[in-house]
């Protein structure tokens, strides 16, 4: 009896050298913003961009490492599902954030 494996074999899986350093890379990333934010000798415009900057190289690092993202052809859907998701979520967040804006406005009271 042949036992079928639970993916398929054309599927690329990462190796234990690409999950570690996918592992230590994402554990730098966090511990340098942890570390930014804790010492407090940056400015607060300045700590907040660096954040959100060390917060987008992880999840690029943790879709290349962990999810095996690329521009190969294999992974071509996959990617466009990604980007499509992502759209998605900005039109919801902005869409959110408009009619929320729009309704506080629209509820202050009238000056007499």
């Amino acid at each position: 009896m042949q036992v079928h494996p639970a993916h398929g074999s054309s599927t690329a899986h990462g190796s234990y050298r690409g999950n570690t350093t996918g592992f230590i890379l994402s554990l730098l990333l966090t511990l340098a913003s942890f570390a930014m934010v804790m010492s407090g000798k940056i400015p607060a415009s300045l700590t907040l961009a660096v954040i959100v900057t060390l917060a987008v190289l992880q999840i690029i690092a943790q879709m290349h490492f962990f999810l095996h993202l690329d521009n190969s052809p294999a992974q071509r859907w996959n990617v466009m599902i990604l980007i499509y998701t992502l759209i998605i979520i900005v039109f919801l967040v902005v869409g959110t954030l408009w009619i929320m804006y729009n309704t506080g406005i629209r509820m202050m009271p009238m000056p007499h």
